[in-house]
């Protein structure tokens, strides 16, 4: 049997244009060991760990008349140094131009007759430090059988990269006449389903609003939804084809004092730091902001597999991210009480659902955050743009060094993908006693996404002063 993309996977491809590339990414900062860290050995060492990922060295093979979805095959003529790629700032590197290189690499569609992923090793950066930037679509990771290459290179111990040999062999790519027949015998099975396939790759992604009460998970929530729709302004805007990256770098434990001193948890006080920034980011480009105005938030949280008690290793994730919404109040001038209002609104979702804690979640393997950022991604595709102004992915990582190689992960930022009518997007990761901050913005709408990563960091400071 051929293997076809899911319904979902295939909306990710025909919703995608040059506006809204259906990739999530990752920026990667790495210390040098002495010993180096070469764009050889990265190689060398994606290279051996891409046995455990044949869905890296798969291409989408469409079918013709689309009388079935696309299929996965195996590309004959796989380069993986066409994958990973080497790049290079003029020394010494600030940070300013990195991010504007990644802002650059985001906004590029991956090449749909090829693998959909890309790796650029990035040197020249102040320090002696190095950059891997990552690029996966949507359709490739689905969390069960296809995990992120970032999660799989990782290591929490340092170990010298061996020399890698290729010895796959692909599987010969199926005919046109093969891929008809299969489709044919499937329609005969399934003869709506032919229809509806033609629908989709001829109009727009697949029914993305009916799944809203699947995905956001309650029919309460989905009514709120339906009767209250986001509300309207300048995070909601038809993005361009242009980007730009941000990063905020905080400390885990000012989080975790936020939390000891005013209750909720850490990503409560997360959120609450965000809803801050987005308050004064709205007033600086003078929004009437009433006491009752929300922002709302579509926020993916990784949700406990009812067959799967405890997750062991990293293959096994399951692909169970619920996307909860909140409206976050930016009308609210005290921060104490936005951390209230957010801890409510959340302990509501959580009460309901399965949530996987912190602790779960760091028992899978390797730098799970890599992997959950883009199940999240999947979650927030999956809906309708309009019942939501920004998406936040927040995912915890372990608190103790991870290595690609011998060389020392320092920091790792979430780049979240941008819907159609949303101008941005903000991932978070903790990692080493960081918190690490992504803003994915859209150049024409957020071209002051450097003001706004400035203005999470004066929110939690406001947090950490604030008393009752």
């Amino acid at each position: 049997m051929p293997d076809r993309l899911s319904a979902l996977d295939a909306s990710f491809l025909y919703v995608e244009d040059h506006a809204t590339p259906m990739h999530v990414g990752g920026v990667a900062i790495f210390e040098r060991p002495r010993s180096g860290f070469t764009y050889a050995q990265l190689l060398d060492l994606i290279g051996a760990r891409l046995a455990f990922l044949p869905r890296y060295r798969q291409r989408v093979m469409e079918v013709p008349g689309h009388l079935a979805r696309p299929v996965w095959v195996d590309d004959v003529d796989f380069d993986l140094s066409y994958h990973v790629r080497r790049s290079a700032l003029p020394q010494p590197g600030s940070d300013e131009q990195l991010f504007d290189l990644v802002a650059r690499l985001m906004s590029r569609r991956l090449a749909p007759e090829r693998p959909l992923w890309e790796a650029y090793f990035i040197e020249g950066l102040a320090g002696d430090r190095v950059a891997l930037v990552t690029k996966t679509h949507q359709s490739v990771v689905d969390g069960v059988g296809t995990i992120e290459l970032g999660q799989l290179i990782l290591d929490p111990a340092p170990a010298e990269p061996e020399p890698f040999e290729d010895i796959w062999t692909p599987r010969r790519e199926p005919s046109r006449t093969q891929l008809v027949l299969d489709a044919i015998s499937e329609g005969v099975q399934r003869p709506g389903e032919v229809v509806e396939n033609v629908r989709s790759a001829a109009n727009d992604a697949a029914a993305a609003a009916g799944k809203l009460a699947e995905t956001v998970g309650g029919v309460a929530t989905t009514l709120r939804t339906l009767v209250n729709p986001a509300p309207t302004g300048p995070l909601n805007v038809r993005v361009s084809g242009g980007r730009v990256f941000s990063v905020v770098r905080t400390r885990l434990e000012d989080f975790r004092k936020i939390r000891a001193a005013h209750g909720g948890t850490v990503n409560d006080v997360v959120l609450a730091a965000i809803t801050g920034a987005l308050r004064e980011w709205l007033l600086s480009r003078e929004e009437s902001l009433t006491p009752n105005a929300t922002i709302r938030a579509l926020v993916p949280l990784a949700v406990r597999d009812a067959e799967t008690a405890e997750y062991s290793t990293p293959a096994l994730i399951g692909n169970q991210v619920a996307a909860y919404l909140v409206d976050l109040p930016v009308g609210e001038p005290n921060p104490v009480l936005r951390l209230q209002h957010v801890g409510h609104a959340m302990a509501e979702h959580l009460d309901s659902g399965r949530p996987v804690t912190a602790r779960g979640l760091l028992k899978v393997g390797g730098f799970a955050p890599a992997t959950l950022h883009s199940l999240g991604a999947r979650a927030a595709g999956s809906l309708s743009g309009r019942i939501f102004n920004v998406m936040v992915t927040n995912s915890p990582g372990p608190q103790v060094p991870m290595y690609a190689g011998e060389a020392r992960l320092v920091e790792m930022f979430p780049v979240m993908p941008l819907m159609r009518t949303q101008a941005l997007a903000i991932g978070v990761t903790s990692y080493h006693g960081g918190v690490y901050f992504g803003l994915n913005g859209d150049r024409k709408a957020a071209f002051d996404v450097d003001l706004l990563a400035g203005m999470i960091e004066e929110s939690l400071e406001e947090l950490k002063g604030a008393h009752w």
